[in-house]
């Protein structure tokens, strides 16, 4: 059973012969006929009393509405597929990291939200394993996260590198590590420390940089909020390892301090602590106008060269 065939069938119950059915078609008369015999073959039935009118048999009354209903969805179906295309798209969701949503993404939500003022704009702050996971579930169409090379992977992923950015110590201004310019790792690892729930890139960072240094990571709290980092240091016995872009607001905070790290070159791959922040995607969805956009966007305004190495 083929869509033409029940197209035909409903042609010629809409103009009432085989012969007009045809012209609304745009097929012949003989293509119109073998396309109904074919149908019927496949349903073991007669469609059509064969007289100068083409009258219903009842099998064919019968399944009428049923034809009708597959015809429309079709339709349907072709319709949204074209307005998918056209950029006519109902939403658009978007999953990124903490950071970046505090700092770096505001201004490109505004730019779309002008540029697609139809287009309903979602925006989940989530970790970066948790945002690839509902990227790749089909529930959010795009991603920026700590890049992952063991989860961004597959053919029909599309990745674009925004930007390097270092790793530095959150301290409560009267901590002792305030005091310092430069925090040495041997002083680092003295002290209890607040971190990211398991799940997210930064936690996972963290404590493979503690691993490679055989030191123990005290982690004597987790959270999931810059604010609840900011609000747990700023008591005066916990300190953090953020990325630079979670620390804006820290650095205006006159109860937190913020410091660089020292190089450690028995961090061999990355002995200064940075994090790689990228943009994820996949690549029929890049194919869509607002999400191109949106990509784009990204690009324009988040995108830096000049931190990368």
């Amino acid at each position: 059973m083929r869509l033409e065939q029940l197209q035909a069938f409903l042609a010629i119950t809409q103009t009432g012969s085989f012969q007009q059915a045809a012209k609304k078609c745009g097929v012949t008369q003989s293509t119109i006929s073998r396309q109904i015999q074919a149908l019927e073959a496949d349903l073991g039935v007669e469609l059509f009393h064969r007289t100068t009118h083409a009258k219903l048999t009842l099998g064919g009354e019968r399944i009428l509405p049923r034809v009708r209903k597959i015809c429309q969805e079709w339709e349907l179906a072709q319709q949204e597929l074209t307005d998918l295309i056209g950029g006519k798209q109902p939403e658009l969701c978007i999953a990124a990291i903490h950071s970046v949503c505090a700092s770096y993404l505001p201004p490109v939500l505004q730019k779309f939200c002008h540029d697609y003022p139809h287009v309903q704009l979602r925006v989940t702050s989530l970790g970066s394993d948790r945002s690839l996971k509902v990227l790749k579930d089909g529930l959010v169409d795009l991603a920026i996260v700590m890049h992952n090379r063991f989860l961004i992977t597959g053919k029909e992923m599309v990745v674009k590198t925004l930007y390097d950015e270092s790793i530095e110590v959150l301290t409560a201004a009267n901590h002792p590590l305030a005091k310092l310019e430069t925090i040495p790792w041997t002083e680092l690892i003295l002290y209890p420390q607040v971190v990211f729930k398991d799940g997210y890139g930064m936690q996972r960072l963290i404590q493979d940089c503690f691993d490679k240094l055989e030191a123990k990571l005290q982690a004597a709290l987790e959270v999931n909020t810059l604010d609840a980092f900011r609000g747990v240091v700023r008591q005066g016995e916990l300190i953090a390892l953020l990325p630079h872009s979670a620390l804006i607001e820290a650095r205006n905070d006159p109860t937190l301090a913020v410091r660089s790290l020292a190089h450690n070159s028995n961090l061999i791959d990355n002995p200064n602590l940075t994090r790689r922040v990228v943009m994820v995607t996949t690549q029929d969805r890049l194919q869509i106008p607002p999400i191109q956009h949106f990509w784009q966007l990204v690009i324009e305004n988040i995108f830096n060269p000049e931190l990368l190495e």
